[in-house]
Order: C-alpha cells, then sequence, then structure tokens
C-alpha cells in the first residue's frame, strides 16, 4: 500500500511538473511570437522614443547592468562574511536565535517595503538622491537576507570531518574556515548569490518607489546619475495603449530574460566547476 501511494504521488509530481512547464513555454513563445518584430541590434542601442519604431532599451539595459553590478559588489562580501560569522563564529544565545528568526522573516518581506526603506534612508537620510548607488543600496537589502541564508546553508552541508582535517593538520580556526569550509561550500554560495541578483534584476517597486525614472534619453556616467532599469522600461511601455508599445514591452521581457538566463547559466558552470575541484 505505501509503494501504491508513493507511485502516485510520484506520477502527481510528474504530472504538475510538465504541466508548468508546458504552461511556462506557451507565455515564453507567445511573448517571443509578439517580440519578433522588434528583435533587433536597432532595438538593443537605440534610446526610448515617443514614437514605438524608434524606440529601444539601450539606457534600461546599461541601468540594469549598473545597479546588477553594483548590487552584486555590496551583497555579496556582506552576505558571505555575516554567513560565516553566524554559522562558524556566533555563540549559540537568544541573540543569535533571534537574529535567526529575523534572516528568514527578512527573505519574505514584500519587495515594496525595501523600496520605502531605500527611499527614506539613503535617498533623503543619506542624501543620495534618486541614484544608480540609491536603488544597488536597497537592493542589496533585498537579497542580502537570501544571500546569508544560502551561504549558512551551504556550510552546513560542508562535512565536519574536512574541519577535523584541517585542525589535526595544525591549522587554526580562520585558516580552516577560509581555506577549507568556504572553497567547499563556494558551489552553494555561488548558487543561492547569482539566484538572488537574478531576482534583483527583475524588481521593479522597490525602485519606483525611490524614484528611479520611466523614461530616460541618456546613458548614466556614475552612480549618482538618475537611471532606468529593464522592468521599468518594460513596465511603462505595457501600460501604454497602442499595440506597437507592447511589442517593445514583449522584445523587452524577452532581452530580460536573456539576461537572467545568462546569470543562472553561469552559476550552473561555476558550481559545476568548484565541485569538479573539490573533488580533485
Amino acid at each position: 500500500m505505501r509503494k501504491l501511494e508513493d507511485k502516485i504521488l510520484m506520477w502527481l509530481g510528474v504530472i504538475f511538473a510538465y504541466t508548468a512547464l508546458g504552461v511556462l513555454a506557451v507565455l515564453v513563445i507567445d511573448v517571443f511570437l509578439d517580440a519578433l518584430p522588434r528583435l533587433n541590434i536597432r532595438f538593443l542601442t537605440s534610446y526610448p522614443s515617443r514614437i514605438a519604431e524608434n524606440s529601444g532599451i539601450l539606457p534600461a539595459l546599461v541601468g540594469s547592468l549598473w545597479v546588477g553590478s553594483l548590487t552584486a559588489l555590496i551583497s555579496f562580501p556582506l552576505g558571505v562574511l555575516t554567513g560565516v560569522y553566524m554559522e562558524e563564529y556566533a555563540k549559540r544565545n537568544i541573540f543569535t536565535e533571534i537574529l535567526d528568526i529575523n534572516i528568514s522573516n527578512l527573505a519574505g518581506v514584500p519587495s515594496i517595503i525595501y523600496g520605502l526603506l531605500g527611499l527614506e534612508v539613503f535617498v533623503r537620510f543619506m542624501g543620495l538622491g534618486r541614484s544608480i548607488i540609491a536603488g544597488a543600496l536597497t537592493l542589496s537589502l533585498l537579497v542580502l537576507p537570501i544571500i546569508v541564508i544560502s551561504t549558512r546553508e551551504a556550510i552546513r552541508a560542508v562535512p565536519e570531518s574536512i574541519r577535523e582535517a584541517s585542525y589535526a593538520l595544525g591549522a587554526t580556526k580562520w585558516q580552516t574556515v577560509f581555506y577549507q569550509v568556504l572553497p567547499a561550500a563556494m558551489p552553494g554560495i555561488l548558487t543561492g548569490f547569482i539566484l538572488a541578483i537574478s531576482r534583483a534584476l527583475g524588481e521593479s517597486a522597490p525602485l519606483i518607489t525611490i524614484g528611479a525614472l520611466t523614461f530616460i534619453a541618456f546613458l548614466p556616467e556614475s552612480i549618482f546619475d538618475p537611471f532606468t532599469v529593464l522592468p521599468i522600461q518594460i513596465f511603462n511601455w505595457i501600460s501604454r495603449p497602442q499595440r506597437e508599445f507592447a511589442s517593445n514591452a514583449a522584445a523587452g521581457i524577452i532581452f530580460l530574460l536573456i539576461l537572467v538566463f545568462s546569470l543562472n547559466f553561469i552559476a550552473i558552470y561555476l558550481r559545476a566547476k568548484y565541485e569538479r575541484l573539490r573533488i580533485w
């Protein structure tokens, strides 16, 4: 009876998985067909325009790369070091228990809340204005709990025998952590990190809240310049009544998917690379 139940659950899981995959494939194909007339180099290298045929995503694409790169530079060291401290150095007491609960809860907070926090702290209090650095700091707060959690889970998965062998050879605590534990945990850390950055690239609500532009006809030259990103540009086009702008929005979605999928492929490659190194 137990085997029958397991088989039924397995087949239900397979059916649901293929159904979800089929629905996703239909949606992507539909978007691709709508975007097909605008998938060209001119669309990729042009500025936005009130004329749909002349519009492009260059400022939004550059803005996404600026914001994504800064978010990665800020969140990765902070998230990994926090995860290492919580897992390897922090003592188990009421303070760390509360910290654990808060980090887990922050990972599920709606992104608009981070936008309101970024508006008050970075834009107004710190005087950074509606700039790239303000957007990157806001998104760093958004993805930081995810990176901390993935780092801690990856460190927990490292066998205790690696630590014991390192200590047996005379290594200190920090040498064991940074030369043995972290390299062994790096595949999981990088996977969680790149998935977090992929989420940040797809966010629009926090950036709209801090005042990112919906129409921009220039490229940002520094981290203190105004900016826009691909999700906001797509939102701007899809809200217009003309059919041509819907095609522009579909093309923007395709390029955003390519950017996110590229990051996921990088995560898969890095995970495989570090796993091979760990085996050797």
